[in-house]
């Protein structure tokens, strides 16, 4: 319930109180008072409306009791406000998902470093404690709990205003907000350091904060795209890990998850009809998804259209050019026109330098030199990919590719 509820207290509070630290401090001190008494009483009604009834009761208390707690004197001139709406019902559902998407976008903001971005939005939205965003990310408490400290601080100092940005702001803001879910969502996919292949906990996070603003932003093409493509990685899950990392190619496609594959069907043709009436192509997450989609219509890794694959990847590297997409489309070419192909884009991206001690450039090099039976250099690319990883699982999987290709 916490989870749920914390981001629209936080939210409703933040714009009351225009104080983001003083937000998350009511909110804390709603759910002390309901871990105290809902044992006792019960669970109420409308568990949301109870938190909110209640920080606002603790926010006039607190300010009548120290006017020192107030550190910026127009927070006095929201005493009244809040003590007015301390009484009320529910709240609108529409205030709630306005306040909703002006906390989004303040936790979001580029102002903050990306580190801080995605911790503070793990916090705020994702009601993840901060041993838990420590966890996920393999990273100490202390750290987090500093990240999330300065973002604050930043903020204040920066003066971000709670508001959803307009006009040409808002492109550039939401882009901020849509890299943030994606990086989030990416960590607990493909894990970058530690035991676990996966971490899907923060898989569903981001996937959550993807469905929420999908709802909150409807017009808005790239939302859709971002939501259609986690959904479409998400269905893979329970197929891609095991008691060892399980590749694509080898996944049992019988246990991916057919309601999230729809689900991602019908967010990309939001997406795709989002963008038809802007007049604009698709957008770099758009095409990812239709990427994802490509290996979901396909019942066998046999029937993959890889030259379709291939046209995307294409079209995302001029929408969206990067070095990694260039090695997924040498992956896509290797597999679309022969390894022969793909290991000429691949081995220009090597020669470049531009993804050195990227582990996964040599992991592709290595498939797709074993695919041609050049067995000792696939041996050899497998083994620098196992010493570049961070990750264990993906170590162990990557030696014994190097031990097989011998």
């Amino acid at each position: 319930m916490w989870r749920i509820e914390s981001p629209r207290l936080i939210a409703g509070l933040t714009r009351m109180t225009h104080d983001l630290a003083v937000a998350e401090e009511l909110a804390q001190d709603a759910l002390v008072a309901a871990l105290e008494q809902w044992p006792r009483e019960g669970v109420p009604r409308n568990p949301g409306a109870w938190l909110m009834t209640t920080a606002k009761r603790r926010a006039v208390d607190q300010i009548r009791r120290d006017r020192t707690f107030a550190r910026k004197l127009e927070l006095l001139g929201h005493e009244l406000e809040i003590a007015q709406g301390a009484d009320e019902g529910p709240a609108d559902p529409e205030e709630i998902q306005d306040d909703l998407l002006r906390l989004v976008f303040v936790a979001c903001h580029p102002v903050l470093a990306r580190e801080a971005r995605v911790a503070l939005t793990l916090r705020l939205l994702g009601g993840l404690t901060t041993d838990e965003i420590a966890r996920a990310f393999l990273t100490g408490e202390a750290t987090v709990a500093q990240r999330i400290v300065r973002a604050k601080r930043t903020l204040a100092r920066e003066q971000v205003p709670f508001e959803v940005p307009s006009g040409p702001a808002l492109g550039e803001r939401l882009a901020s907000v849509l890299e943030v879910v994606y990086l989030i969502f990416n960590e607990g996919y493909a894990a970058t350091a530690g035991d676990d292949w996966m971490r899907p906990a923060l898989c569903e996070d981001a996937l959550r904060l993807a469905r929420v603003l999908s709802g909150l932003l409807p017009r808005e093409p790239e939302v859709h795209g971002l939501t259609a493509l986690l959904e479409l990685q998400s269905s893979r899950a329970a197929a891609r890990s095991g008691p060892d990392p399980v590749l694509l190619a080898d996944q049992d496609r019988a246990r991916w998850d057919r309601l999230l594959i729809r689900r991602g069907f019908a967010a990309l043709a939001r997406a795709d009809a989002a963008a038809a009436a802007r007049g604009t192509p698709p957008g770099p997450y758009a095409l990812q998804a239709a990427i994802a989609a490509c290996h979901a219509r396909a019942a066998t890794p046999g029937e993959t259209d890889w030259a379709t694959v291939a046209r995307l990847y294409e079209a995302l590297s001029l929408r969206a050019p990067s070095p990694v997409v260039e090695l997924n489309r040498a992956v896509a070419v290797g597999m679309a026109d022969g390894p022969a192909a793909g290991l000429a884009l691949a081995d220009a991206l090597a020669a470049a330098g531009c993804l050195a001690g990227y582990h996964l450039l040599p992991a592709v090099r290595g498939d797709l030199l074993a695919r041609l039976d050049r067995r000792a250099e696939a041996r050899a690319a497998f083994t620098e990919a196992a010493d570049l990883t961070r990750n264990n699982a993906e170590r162990t999987l990557l030696l014994r590719r190097a031990a097989e290709s011998a």
